[in-house]
């Protein structure tokens, strides 16, 4: 994860009493981790793939904790995944009431990178940047509310946060 996306989830959360339970969807530490940003707090990290980071190896749009998170986080996933509306609806639908969402994710300006290592695109591996619209679109479809997306130009990111009801 680069510098802006943990900068991004940082800022979402200094506005937030401090979350007690989160999950994070595609927590395979690549290139860093929020994970910092929640001492204290019973963190799950769930990813496609074994690797540092991942306690639970599943599919986050199948994903069902034992215990109900107050805040479920995905950075720099859902340009890599062909369900990501699955996994956005998800998230919301396993957050305890009033808990919130935080997404990260690639969109327009960023050169296509991969899910593996963030170098070069292998040959059949998913990829599209997501605008802003998109986003707000799945977060909304998904039940989200108080819905906030910003777009970042220079680094071709999309920051995302939201409640459930």
């Amino acid at each position: 994860m680069h510098t802006a996306a943990f900068r991004a989830v940082q800022q979402f959360l200094d506005g937030l009493a401090p979350p007690t339970s989160v999950v994070e969807f595609g927590s395979k530490n690549i290139n860093g981790s929020v994970r910092p940003l929640f001492s204290g707090a019973e963190y799950v990290g769930v990813d496609v793939v074994p690797g540092r980071g991942v306690d639970v190896v599943a599919d986050a749009a199948d994903f069902v904790p034992v215990v109900q998170p107050d805040c479920v986080v995905s950075c720099e996933v859902l340009e890599h995944a062909e369900n990501a509306q699955d996994i956005v609806t998800n998230a919301v639908d396993i957050l305890s009431p009033g808990g919130v969402v935080i997404i990260t994710c690639a969109s327009e300006g960023r050169a296509p990178h991969s899910a593996v290592d963030g170098g070069q695109l292998r040959d059949g591996e998913f990829y599209r940047n997501v605008p802003p619209q998109m986003l707000l679109d799945w977060l909304e479809t998904a039940g989200a509310e108080c819905v906030k997306v910003l777009h970042d130009a220079g680094c071709g990111d999309v920051y995302a946060v939201g409640f459930k009801p």
